[in-house]
């Protein structure tokens, strides 16, 4: 498994833990030799993807680009699942609204920009209840709670 993070915005805390978020991600899907990349981005970057790409010009807080959706990629027994950006500024802030710790909002938007690039998504309601319990379950599993 190859998760690279990267950091484009200018907060430089340790996200270090999420590294066993991801690996648990994973393991509860079963995917093995998986590449992918997960980029923290500020609001100005994360509206400009949102505008482009979905056509919502509004901040967000997480965009997952799956590439597994257009074609196969898989390459020496390799999948690349895709790219998940998460807009730090924006996770801070809804840490803060619905009453829980920077970890666990930041775990939780990980673990669903990795469901959504293994295919998961919560458009339709029986849709949405698969995948928030999924989340859940890893989150549970991973200690990191409300």
């Amino acid at each position: 498994m190859n998760i690279t993070i990267e950091n484009e915005c200018e907060y430089k805390e340790d996200y270090s833990f999420l590294q066993e978020v991801i690996s648990l991600t994973l393991q509860e899907e079963k995917v093995k030799n998986a590449i992918a990349t997960i980029v923290f981005v500020d609001e100005v970057r994360i509206q400009k993807i949102n505008r482009d790409y979905r056509k919502m010009d509004k901040v967000t807080d997480v965009i997952s680009f799956a590439f597994e959706e257009t074609q196969d990629f898989l390459c020496e027994d390799f999948r690349f699942l895709g790219e998940i950006y998460i807009c730090i500024p924006k996770m801070e802030e809804q840490a803060k609204e619905y009453g829980h710790s920077k970890k666990r909002e930041l775990s939780f938007l990980t673990v669903h920009g990795l469901l959504h690039l293994l295919g998961y998504d919560h458009i339709e309601k029986e849709e949405e209840k698969v995948m928030f319990a999924k989340q859940e379950e890893i989150l549970r599993k991973a200690n990191i709670n409300r």
